[in-house]
């Protein structure tokens, strides 16, 4: 019995290496207008697909010499596809306009030929209504690109009105481009012009006088050239909409309407054909039309830099690429930068200052009591004539005068207490101003980090939404396996509609974060402005050393000693128990006043010098013997005791007592205010803290289990629901793990507001010196 199964084996073995040995070798001769480094992997590409279709049925062989190049040559065509004909090649791939305007002239076709990757539905060099190419040993793939299509896309997404047409300049002489563009341009009632190149070097020149850009060719630019085409078109502000794929917008191309899965599809429709022919089915009755999907793509980078607002209207049908932490900005600022600019610009604060200066003149004001008043009068005088008569001149019937009046006051308690108040008052605005100051700081911390975790928002649904793409060609592909239903793909559909508008949320509120950032900064609200990241132990947040402050708040011998220190750092450093200090020494000066220094009394000093000008009239004359005096002066010594002033005393001095006793209570409360926010600051950082190490651990873990989660599904092995439930525990996870550390700034930002002392802005002997105040503290309460 084992003899007859060793023997089954063996007879088994030798049938199917027999079978092997019998499958027929197909050559495949390749004609291709250009190549170049880029061009190289897609051949590989197109190769593998080939032999892994057709590899059951017959062995498929590439030779390097039969991929043969014309370089835009006719000629050279010509005489490369009569090679293919005349050597040992069996199928022949022919690529591009060129091959294509040798071979479509073609009656007969002597060997097997594809032709692919040529025709434009625009341009009409093919029979498009024909189903079949009905030749021969002749097939072409008709693709469903069109350039109306993308013109009117891109008219609709940016509106533009005199076109500039790439094309390779070669194609001029063989595809009907003037034709095509003149009746396209012409349906959208725009202006255009082509611009041919022979290589990159040809185009910048070549840009004047339009305002926006279709690449309707270009296939064979490096991706470094059409980067750096498209970084000219951005610093020309000109709009650029491409006929290749996503990867050329990803390098800085504002639009392409062409799906990133086209290239894939292309090459499996052209390996069927082949395994299609090998079996006995005759290339003229293959379909030559290939469905691609359109699929807007826009570089969201590209579409800010030259001002192209994106339309709600196409953001459904709209894919997204680019870096949030890479878009053009007139304005990109750091944390301490924007802290400076809005300490010197901000309005709210330059209003605050103002309020300073007002105090001041009130201090001006009261010490202007000790300063001499001089004042100058001057008078004239009509008298009864009869009373002037018998005057003797003293009081002549018409007279005119003058004098000159100085004040001085010598000493006035009130005087005194004003001033003494004034100067209260004044120190105390300035303590005002320094806690709008510091809440000012803190507002531009707080807006800065939230702007940079709407930033991160912004990222993470970018991605997020490329996620459920993913997951949306699983479930095609477990539906074309009969291993899933329809419903995945119609959930997945709903789930990509679902995440893009989250996505264009996310990036209306980053707009909103930069809006309240400019406000805050007292910058134009257009002002296109962005900012710099944060990041825990690099650049200015070196010194924010979390895992020491953790080590303190974890340990229970230092934890209350830390806080009670921080609690006494607030204590003298908070502007507003200081503004209440000096508000309770302004009250003190008063109630002073309106006690004993009721008795004190007021010394002035009063001169006046007084002249006559003129008299006549009657009177004006003095009888014989009677002089007149026409200048002369006084000096008066004034001394006041008020002694009953309508009890206005008893009343300021009660109102006095119930304005101190308010601010004490006042100050009380803000000590206890103080006291509970350090602590609460400081329980919020411990639950940050351990949020920053918890949500990376987190985010892991959600990662692993989505691949995990993936993988079984596109196996069959789970469903749809815990995919989706994979996808948004991992979306979560980010979200928590990006914005643990801007969360923890922020509430160390918020607990240095309360302390009156932030690190960021004082120098490292300061902050050393804080630390070693607080070694002090801690041996003093031992």
């Amino acid at each position: 019995m084992k003899t007859n199964w060793v023997l089954s084996f063996f007879l088994l073995a030798s049938i199917g290496i027999t079978f092997s040995q019998q499958k027929k070798v197909y050559d495949i001769g390749i004609l291709a207008d250009y190549r170049t480094s880029e061009v190289q992997p897609l051949l590989q590409q197109l190769q593998h697909e080939i032999e892994s279709v057709v590899g059951e049925d017959a062995v498929i062989s590439f030779s390097e010499s039969n991929i043969l190049i014309n370089n835009y040559d006719l000629e050279t065509a010509m005489s490369n596809y009569q090679t293919l004909m005349e050597n040992e090649t069996d199928i022949v791939l022919a690529f591009g306009p060129v091959n294509a305007h040798i071979i479509n002239r073609l009656k007969t076709h002597d060997k097997p030929t594809i032709m692919f990757g040529a025709v434009n539905q625009d341009i009409h060099i093919l029979d498009l209504t024909k189903p079949t190419s009905g030749q021969e040993n002749f097939y072409y793939l008709v693709e469903s690109e069109s350039y109306s299509t993308d013109l009117k896309k891109f008219k609709e997404l940016t509106d533009f009105s005199n076109l500039g047409v790439l094309v390779e300049a070669p194609l001029m002489g063989i595809l009907p481009l003037k034709e095509t563009f003149d009746r396209l341009t012409n349906e959208l009632d725009v202006d255009y012009k082509l611009i041919p190149f022979s290589t990159y070097d040809d185009i910048p020149a070549q840009l004047e006088g339009i305002d926006a850009v279709y690449i309707a060719d270009g296939f064979y630019l490096t991706s470094d050239q059409n980067a750096a085409l498209a970084q000219v078109l951005i610093e020309k502000k000109l709009p650029s909409f491409t006929v290749n794929g996503p990867d050329d917008v990803k390098g800085g191309y504002l639009a392409t309407n062409q799906a990133k899965d086209n290239i894939d599809q292309f090459f499996r429709r052209i390996a069927l054909s082949i395994e299609s022919y090998i079996n006995g089915t005759s290339l003229g009755d293959l379909p030559v039309y290939i469905e691609y999907t359109p699929r807007l793509t826009i570089n969201f980078n590209t579409a800010k830099a030259i001002g192209i607002p994106i339309k709600y209207s196409l953001i459904a049908e709209t894919d997204f690429v680019g870096d949030f932490n890479k878009t053009a900005s007139q304005k990109k600022y750091g944390l301490l930068e924007a802290i400076d600019q809005a300490i010197g610009a901000n309005l709210s604060l330059l209003a605050n200052q103002k309020d300073v200066e007002l105090s001041g003149q009130d201090i001006k004001s009261a010490q202007s009591n000790y300063l001499p008043s001089l004042t100058a009068n001057a008078n004239g005088t009509y008298v009864d004539p009869d009373l002037a008569a018998i005057t003797n001149g003293q009081n002549p019937e018409f007279s005119t005068a003058g004098n000159l009046t100085l004040t001085q006051t010598l000493f006035s308690e009130g005087a005194n207490a004003n001033i003494s108040i004034q100067k209260s008052l004044q120190k105390a605005q300035q303590e005002n101003f320094n806690a709008a100051q510091l809440d000012l700081v803190f507002d531009v911390a707080n807006a800065y980090f939230n702007t940079l975790i709407l930033k991160a928002n912004a990222q993470i649904q970018s991605r997020n939404l490329e996620l459920t793409k993913r997951n949306l060609e699983i479930a095609e592909q477990n539906y074309d396996a009969g291993q899933s239903g329809k419903s995945d793909m119609l959930r997945f559909q709903s789930q990509m509609a679902q995440n893009t508008q989250s996505m264009v949320e996310a990036i209306n509120s980053l707009q909103q974060g930069f809006l309240s950032l400019n406000q805050v900064l007292n910058n134009p609200m257009s002002l296109d402005i962005d900012v710099e990241d944060a990041i825990l132990g690099e650049g200015v947040f070196e010194s924010y050393n979390y895992d020491e402050l953790f080590g303190l708040l974890d340990n229970p011998s230092l934890r209350e000693p830390f806080v009670d220190f921080l609690v006494e750092e607030a204590y003298n450093n908070a502007p507003e128990l200081k503004f209440l200090d000096y508000n309770l020494d302004a009250t003190e000066r008063n109630l002073k006043l309106n006690s004993l220094g009721r008795l004190l009394p007021t010394l002035a000093l009063q001169g006046q010098y007084n002249s006559t000008f003129n008299r006549s009239g009657a009177g004006s004359t003095p009888p014989p013997g009677f002089g007149l005096v026409d200048n002369s002066y006084n000096a008066t010594l004034n001394i006041s005791l008020p002694i009953f002033n309508q009890n206005l005393t008893n009343v300021n001095r009660q109102t006095a007592i119930i304005q101190k006793e308010q601010l004490q209570i006042n100050k009380d409360n803000t000590k206890l205010g103080i006291s509970a926010g350090v602590r609460n600051g400081v329980f919020n950082l411990v639950n940050q803290i351990s949020n920053i190490q918890l949500s990376e651990v987190s985010e892991n873990a959600a990662k692993e289990a989505l691949e995990l989660t993936q993988n079984s599904y596109s196996n069959g092995a789970v469903n749809i629901v815990q995919l989706l439930d994979a996808q948004n525990n991992y979306l979560n996870a980010q979200l928590a793990r990006v914005n643990a550390s801007y969360n923890y700034l922020i509430n160390a930002i918020q607990l240095e507001r309360i302390m009156g002392y932030y690190f960021l802005l004082n120098t490292d002997a300061e902050n050393d010196a804080f630390r070693q105040r607080f070694f002090d503290f801690l041996n003093t309460r031992n």
